[in-house]
C-alpha cells in the first residue's frame, strides 16, 4: 500500500467535524476508505456508532498469544476549510502534500493504516496490534471516550503531527464561564442602575493578576507555565442603559500536576462573590520519559531515521489524555508538515513515510 496515494485519498474525503460547522459530513467518508483498505485481511473490524452518524473504527490483527498489546489512534474528522481555495484537492508539490487534513492528522492516520495492514499482511505478532480511526478529536473526543469503553492495550501511539519529535506531554485545560448580574436602568439614573459591566472589569482586574501570578510559578520542563485568556466577554444592549448582565468565558490551561478542581477553585476565589460555573474541562498528559516504552519507540525511530527523536511537549490538548487515564501507557509520534487549522495546510511526505516504516518498526518489537 503506497502511503502517499492513501493520503491523497484521505485529503479529497470532506471529514469536517459536524460539531465545528452545521451540515458538516463527519466522519463516515474516511471510515469507508479505511474499512475498504482492510478488506481481505485477517482482522476483526468493528464499527461504533454510540452517536449516529459519528463512527469510529477499530480493527484487530489478534496475536499468536504472550505478546503486548499495542494501538495505533488517529482521529478523522478535521476542523473546517473557511478560506481555504483548494480545501480537497490533495495537490502534491516539492515534498508536500496539500489540503485540509493533510497535517492534522491525515497524514498520521495514513501512516498508521499502512503500518497495520503491513503487519497484519505477514506472520502474526504474539501481541495484538489494534488501529483506532476514531471521531471528534476536533470538538469533544466521543469517539475515543467510546473506544475506552471498549477496548483496552498495552500501550498506545497517538500520531498527532510532531515533526518525528517524540512528545510525552501536553496541557489541559478548563472553561469557566462567570456572570455578573446588575441592574438595568436608564443611563440617566445611576440611583437606579447596577452595571454589570463595570462589576465585570474588576474581576478581569483580578483574573489579569492570577494570569501573572501563574507565569510566576515552577514550570514544566517542556510545557513550560499555566496560563489562563479571556475568552469571550458579552454585556449590555444599549448606549443609554445600565448593562442587567455581563458573561465572560475564561479559558485556563493546566499543567501535569494541576487538575481541573483545583484550577476552577482558584479562578472561582478570583471571581467571588459572582458565579463561576466550570463548563468543560480535559485532564493534561504526561508518560515517563524513562520508560521502556518510551526507550523502545526512541530506538525504533532513530533506526528509521538515523538520528534519536526529541522528546518533547505539546501545548494542544489530544486524545492521548484519555488514553493514559484509562491506564494505556501513551506516547504521541507523528509527521512534520505545517498548517494544522489554517488557510494553507500541508503534510512533508518524506516524513509521513519515516512514520509509516517507525510504526511498523515499533510494533513488532513491541508486540513481539
Amino acid at each position: 500500500m503506497d502511503v502517499t496515494r492513501l493520503l491523497q485519498e484521505m485529503v479529497r474525503v470532506n471529514s469536517v467535524n459536524p460539531g465545528l460547522t452545521a451540515g458538516a459530513p463527519g466522519e463516515p467518508g474516511m471510515v469507508a476508505l479505511v474499512q475498504g483498505c482492510l478488506a481481505g485481511l485477517d482482522v476483526e473490524v468493528e464499527i461504533l456508532e454510540g452517536t449516529p452518524g459519528r463512527p469510529t473504527l477499530v480493527a484487530r490483527r489478534r496475536g499468536t498469544g504472550g505478546g503486548l498489546s499495542l494501538m495505533l489512534n488517529a482521529h478523522t474528522d478535521t476542523v473546517g476549510v473557511e478560506g481555504m481555495t483548494e480545501p480537497f484537492s490533495g495537490r502534491v508539490e516539492n515534498g508536500r502534500l496539500y489540503g485540509r487534513g493533510s497535517y492534522d492528522m491525515k497524514g498520521g492516520l495514513a501512516a498508521a493504516v499502512t503500518a497495520f495492514v503491513e503487519i497484519a499482511r505477514g506472520p502474526a505478532l504474539r501481541g495484538d496490534l489494534v488501529l483506532a480511526a476514531v471521531a471528534d478529536e476536533e470538538f469533544a473526543s466521543l469517539g475515543t471516550e467510546e473506544l475506552m469503553r471498549h477496548v483496552r492495550t498495552d500501550a498506545a501511539i497517538v500520531t498527532e503531527p510532531t515533526g518525528m519529535d517524540l512528545c510525552v506531554a501536553h496541557k489541559g485545560f478548563l472553561w469557566v464561564e462567570i456572570r455578573v448580574a446588575g441592574r438595568a436602568a436608564h443611563g440617566s439614573r445611576p440611583d437606579l442602575g447596577v452595571d454589570a459591566n463595570l462589576e465585570m472589569g474588576r474581576v478581569l482586574c483580578r483574573l489579569g493578576e492570577l494570569g501573572v501570578a501563574l507565569g510566576g510559578r515552577e514550570a514544566h520542563p517542556l510545557l513550560g507555565h499555566g496560563s489562563l485568556h479571556a475568552a469571550t466577554l458579552r454585556g449590555g444592549t444599549a448606549w443609554s442603559t445600565y448593562s442587567a448582565e455581563c458573561v465572560l468565558q475564561v479559558e485556563r490551561r493546566l499543567l501535569p500536576g494541576e487538575t481541573a478542581g483545583q484550577a476552577f477553585a482558584e479562578i472561582a476565589a478570583v471571581a467571588a462573590p459572582q458565579e463561576a460555573t466550570l463548563v468543560f474541562h480535559r485532564e493534561p498528559f504526561e508518560t515517563g520519559a524513562g520508560t521502556s516504552f518510551v526507550e523502545l519507540v526512541r530506538r525504533e525511530v532513530a533506526a528509521v531515521r538515523g538520528q534519536e527523536p526529541v522528546l518533547c511537549g505539546q501545548t494542544p490538548w489530544f486524545d492521548a489524555a484519555l488514553l493514559a487515564g484509562a491506564g494505556i501507557e501513551t506516547v504521541i509520534l507523528g509527521h512534520g508538515g505545517a498548517g494544522a487549522h489554517e488557510v494553507e495546510e500541508w503534510a512533508e511526505l518524506g516524513s509521513v513515510g519515516e512514520l509509516t516504516r517507525s510504526l511498523a518498526a515499533i510494533a513488532r518489537q513491541f508486540c513481539g
